[in-house]
């Protein structure tokens, strides 16, 4: 496959892959020793797989932002293909374990994921080489949601998009609870904060405190 070209943030690499039919952002996340993350790989396992052997990154770990099912579709096969661990909230256990039934809701086929191999808590820090992401805890789109926070940028899964926030309309969902958490966790960070959200293009922190009107 062509390899995505990478954002870059100080020695941090990110390759960003829409999956799917609902076009849910996976993400590979990689330091300069090429040791990195897989973040959300929400279906097309196989395009996920060749940008991981394009990229010659050496995966430590899935990490997932929540459990809908648009962010889980490819983790069986992927995480057998690369013989990686699994780390989700366990906030978000009935949503990933209800993965494949949601999706047939809405006429999509989904292989249904083993239990994850680990828990996520607040603060929990992942490293893979100098590559250091944070764990913080923003629920409201989905019970358990986290982001990860690395150095100038965060991967902000279904909390904060480019002009909008994360729906609160599913169940488990709570708006004020996730605009709250938007308001603690996310808005804290530097204006420049690049931010990754789980479906459409990037932006930055101060242009959602400026413009967004959900905020």
């Amino acid at each position: 496959m062509t390899l995505p070209t990478p954002a870059q943030h100080g020695d941090a690499r990110i390759w960003l892959l829409p999956t799917g039919p609902l076009q849910e952002n996976c993400y590979l996340v990689a330091g300069p020793e090429q040791q990195g993350f897989l973040i959300d790989p929400g279906e097309d396992a196989t395009r996920i797989l060749a940008l991981v052997d394009a990229s010659g990154v050496q995966v430590q770990a899935i990490l997932l932002t929540h459990g809908h099912f648009d962010h889980i579709g490819a983790v069986q096969a992927v995480r057998e293909a690369l013989g990686v661990p699994v780390y989700l909230h366990p906030g978000s256990a009935a949503d990933y374990g209800s993965g494949q039934q949601r999706a047939a809701l809405f006429g999509l086929p989904l292989t249904q994921p083993a239990a994850p191999d680990h828990a996520i808590a607040q603060g929990q820090l992942f490293t893979a080489g100098s590559l250091r992401l944070m764990a913080r805890d923003l629920p409201g789109h989905a019970q358990g949601h986290v982001v990860f926070v690395g150095d100038g940028f965060v991967l902000a899964g279904d909390t904060l998009f480019t002009g909008s926030i994360g729906r609160t309309d599913l169940p488990g969902g709570n708006h004020p609870q996730l605009l709250a958490g938007i308001e603690a966790e996310l808005l804290t960070l530097d204006g420049e904060t690049v931010v990754y959200p789980g479906h459409g293009p990037a932006t930055t922190i101060a242009r959602e405190r400026q413009t967004n009107p959900f905020l």
